[in-house]
C-alpha cells in the first residue's frame, strides 16, 4: 500500500474565499490530499460550484456561507463546520478584497474595506479557528499573502499595506501560539493568472513582457499556489513555523539583472 506522504488524509480543511480562483485550487488540491473541504465563502452560489467538483472526483466538502470581517458570523461559520465535517485542523486564509487608487485619492472607505477582509479578516478567521485548534493541541494555518507584500504595488490602494500585515500576522501567531501546537505560515503569489487577472494576459504582447522577467518563462497558475499550501499544511513541514513562501517562478531572484551595469552585461564578462 502506498504511504500517505503528506499525512493529511481525513483532516478538515477550512478554505476562505474558496469559490474560485486560487482559493478554488486550494480547496481540490487539498481535497486530493485526502482533506474534508469546508469552502468557506460570502458568495454561496461559487462555493457551491467548487464543493460539485471536489464531490464529483470523490472527496467530501461542504459550503459554508460567511462574512469573514464579521466575528459572529465566522464563530457560526466554526460550529458549522464542525456540525458538518468535524474539528478543523488546518486553515487557509485565502479571501482578499482590491480596491485600485493612488493613496493620495483613495477614500478612507476603500482603505477600511480592503484592511478589514483582508487583515482584520484573517485575524478573526485565525483566533476563531485558532483557538479551537489550540484547544485540541495543534493545527496549521496557512495565509496567502502577495509579492505585493514585500514590494510595493503602486496604485493599489490599501492592497500592499494590508498584505505586510498579513505576514507580520503570521509571525505573530507562530511565535504565540507554537507553544500550543500551532503553526503559521505565508504563501505568497506572484504573477499567477486567475479569472481576475485574465484580462491583463489577453494582450499576447504583455503577456510576453511578463514571461520574459520571469526566470522560468511562464505566469503561474492557481495549482502553483495550491501545491505550496498543501506542503505547509502537511506533517512534511511540521517544523516549518513563521516563513514565508514567495510562489514567483524565481522573479525575485532576477530583480538585480533588471538593474543596468554597464560594462558588466555583455555575455562572457563577469
Amino acid at each position: 500500500m502506498a504511504e500517505d506522504w503528506l499525512g493529511i488524509e481525513g483532516r478538515v480543511a477550512v478554505i476562505t474565499g474558496a469559490g474560485g480562483g486560487i482559493g478554488r485550487a486550494i480547496a481540490r488540491t487539498l481535497a486530493q490530499a485526502g482533506c474534508r473541504i469546508a469552502v468557506l465563502d460570502r458568495d454561496g452560489v461559487t462555493a457551491r460550484e467548487t464543493v460539485g467538483l471536489i464531490e464529483e472526483a470523490g472527496g467530501k466538502a461542504m459550503v459554508v456561507e460567511a462574512d469573514i470581517s464579521d466575528l459572529a458570523s465566522v464563530v457560526k461559520a466554526a460550529d458549522a463546520v464542525e456540525a458538518g465535517l468535524g474539528p478543523a485542523a488546518i486553515l487557509v486564509n485565502n479571501a482578499a478584497l482590491l480596491r485600485n487608487g493612488p493613496l493620495a485619492d483613495l477614500s478612507l472607505d476603500d482603505w477600511n474595506a480592503v484592511v478589514t477582509v483582508n487583515l482584520t479578516g484573517f485575524f478573526i478567521c485565525s483566533q476563531v479557528f485558532g483557538g479551537r485548534m489550540m484547544e485540541r493541541g495543534g493545527g496549521s494555518i496557512i495565509h496567502v499573502s502577495s509579492m505585493s507584500g514585500t514590494y510595493p504595488q503602486p496604485t493599489s490602494g490599501a492592497y500592499s499595506v494590508s498584505k505586510a500585515g498579513v505576514m507580520m500576522l503570521a509571525k505573530n501567531l507562530a511565535l504565540e501560539w507554537g507553544p500550543k501546537g500551532v503553526r503559521s505560515n505565508v504563501v505568497s503569489p506572484a504573477m499567477v493568472l486567475t479569472p481576475m487577472s485574465e484580462v491583463i494576459y489577453r494582450d499576447s504582447e504583455i503577456k510576453a513582457k511578463r514571461e520574459g522577467v520571469i526566470p522560468m518563462r511562464r505566469i503561474g497558475i492557481p495549482d502553483d499556489i495550491a501545491d505550496a499550501i498543501c506542503f505547509l499544511a502537511s506533517d512534511r513541514a511540521s517544523y516549518i513555523s513563521g516563513q514565508e513562501i514567495l510562489v514567483d517562478g524565481g522573479w525575485s531572484s532576477a530583480l538585480l539583472a533588471m538593474v543596468p551595469r554597464p560594462g558588466f552585461d555583455s555575455p562572457g564578462k563577469t
